[in-house]
C-alpha cells in the first residue's frame, strides 16, 4: 500500500468516525432526551460524553493531520479556494462543536444528579439541550458541505 492510499484511507475512516459519531449521538441523545426519562438520560449523555472522547476528539485530530499530508503528497496548493472553504469549515464547525461538548458534560452531571436524588431535571438543563439542538444543525449542514467539497472540488473563486 502506497502512502497515498494509506493516507486517503485514514483521511476518509476518520471522517466517517467523526460524522457518524456525531450523528449517532446526537439522535440517540435528543431523542432519549426527549421522551423525559431521567434514568435513560443519564446513561444516554454519560455514553454520549465518552462516545466523544473516545472516538470524536481522536477523528477531530486526525482529519487536519491526514488532510494536511494529503495536500502536501498530492501538491494541491494551500490556497486552493475549495480547500480554504472547507477548512473554515472545519473551524466554524469546531466552534460549534466545543460547546456542544461543555453542554454534553453539564446535562450529563445534572442528569446523574436528578437520578440520584430522585428529581426532575432543573429548567437549566432544558435550556442547555435547547442550546445544544440548536448548535448542533449548523454544524452538521458545515460538515456536508466539507463532504461536497473534497468530493467535486469546485472551482469556487479565482
Amino acid at each position: 500500500m502506497n502512502d497515498y492510499v494509506l493516507l486517503k484511507t485514514v483521511h476518509i475512516l476518520s471522517s466517517t468516525l467523526l460524522f457518524g459519531t456525531g450523528l449517532g449521538t446526537a439522535f440517540f441523545m435528543w431523542f432519549t432526551y426527549r421522551s423525559g426519562r431521567v434514568e435513560a438520560i443519564a446513561v444516554a449523555t454519560r455514553l454520549a460524553v465518552r462516545a466523544d472522547l473516545l472516538f470524536t476528539t481522536p477523528a477531530v485530530i486526525v482529519q487536519p493531520l491526514s488532510g494536511y499530508l494529503l495536500m502536501r503528497l498530492m501538491h494541491f496548493d494551500l490556497h486552493t479556494p475549495w480547500l480554504q472553504a472547507a477548512g473554515l469549515l472545519y473551524l466554524f464547525t469546531g466552534a460549534c462543536w466545543l460547546p456542544v461538548v461543555w453542554l454534553q458534560w453539564r446535562v450529563r452531571d445534572m442528569a446523574a444528579v436528578a437520578l440520584r436524588d430522585g428529581t426532575s431535571l432543573p429548567p437549566l438543563c432544558h435550556r442547555y439541550m435547547r442550546t445544544w439542538f440548536v448548535l448542533g444543525w449548523p454544524a452538521f449542514i458545515a460538515v456536508v458541505l466539507v463532504f461536497w467539497l473534497m468530493v467535486a472540488k469546485p472551482a469556487l473563486w479565482a
